[in-house]
């Protein structure tokens, strides 16, 4: 028997990319995954194990003890931080009461370690750039706040029960299989609204930055954190601002879109800039960039024009 992997949230964006990963590199894998967002087509049933499950429910610890991993990396979450805004009950039973489920089961079941999805999102404002582990976290919307509020259960379930863990603390991921409804990632949205010749909003001016990294990257992240990083926070980061302005005209160019963009105002709970710094994660998990801006954008680019996005 080899090494077993449990993903939840597997069916989803990031969580089916990494399954990818863990299949290449020949770990046994199981998938968790209530459909509420991620899709079957999106992982090889025939090569994992597949239980459909809420991690929120009693029925998530049967699921632990039947499969038995050695590891669990943590993806399921409700993501949307506008979304968060509006229906902070939701988040918080999926984003904490889910992610303590998890963390209980890992401890009753003796699970060696657990890799948490974590979020930019937890720093709130940038008091300077780029943002290190070590900056201020004070979240400014309830999807932040879920997501550190998790950090600091991680950490005390190592401290009293001897659970270990590593938090990756993930900037803006873009790539294949993103849903541009349910995960609302902007270069998602983008090509789908271009694809279908559609006017685009850019909230606020189109100057503020983000971190883009590509979702092959972070899946790799996560392989590495299963033998590396015990107890550690790490930015999963390209470190590159990119405009969503500069954004929007990489993929007119790509997309052959003509239209002019239309400017809204800008929403509750996000952020001007955020750039992560990922130098300790580089040294601590032995873990490079593979994918430049362009080459991502590129193969995502590729990928919605060849299937659809729901």
């Amino acid at each position: 028997m080899g090494t077993k992997i449990m993903v939840t949230g597997g069916c989803g964006f990031i969580g089916s990319h990494i399954v990818d990963q863990l299949l290449e590199q020949q770990y046994e894998v199981v998938v968790v995954d209530n459909l509420s967002s991620g899709r079957l087509d999106n992982i090889p049933s025939n090569k994992v194990e597949l239980f459909v499950c809420d991690v929120t429910s009693a029925e998530f610890h049967e699921v632990v003890q039947k499969a038995k991993p050695d590891y669990i990396i943590h993806q399921a979450a409700h993501v949307s931080v506008v979304n968060s805004t509006v229906n902070m009950m939701h988040d918080a039973e999926v984003n904490i009461k889910g992610s303590l489920n998890v963390i209980e089961a890992a401890k009753r079941f003796k699970v060696q370690k657990i890799i948490f999805a974590s979020s930019a999102a937890v720093y709130g404002e940038t008091q300077y750039l780029p943002i290190d582990i070590y900056h201020p976290t004070k979240p400014q919307s309830p999807y932040g706040l879920s997501k550190w509020t998790t950090e600091e259960y991680l950490k005390m379930a190592s401290k009293y029960y001897g659970v270990k863990f590593s938090i990756l603390r993930y900037s803006n991921v873009y790539g294949p299989r993103q849903n541009y409804l349910g995960e609302g990632g902007v270069v998602a949205i983008f090509a789908n609204q271009m694809s279908n010749h559609e006017e685009i909003n850019i909230y606020g001016d189109g100057e503020q930055t983000r971190d883009f990294i590509y979702v092959k990257d972070v899946a790799a992240a996560n392989i590495r954190a299963l033998k590396n990083g015990d107890g550690l926070v790490l930015n999963v980061s390209s470190t590159m601002p990119v405009t969503i302005n500069h954004l929007f005209k990489k993929m007119t160019a790509l997309l052959d879109y003509k239209q002019e963009v239309s400017y809204q105002n800008s929403r509750k709970g996000e952020l001007a800039n955020s750039v992560l710094c990922n130098k300790s994660t580089e040294e601590h998990l032995s873990w490079n960039l593979s994918y430049s801006f362009q080459e991502g954008l590129k193969e995502t680019i590729d990928y919605y024009k060849n299937y659809s996005l729901v």
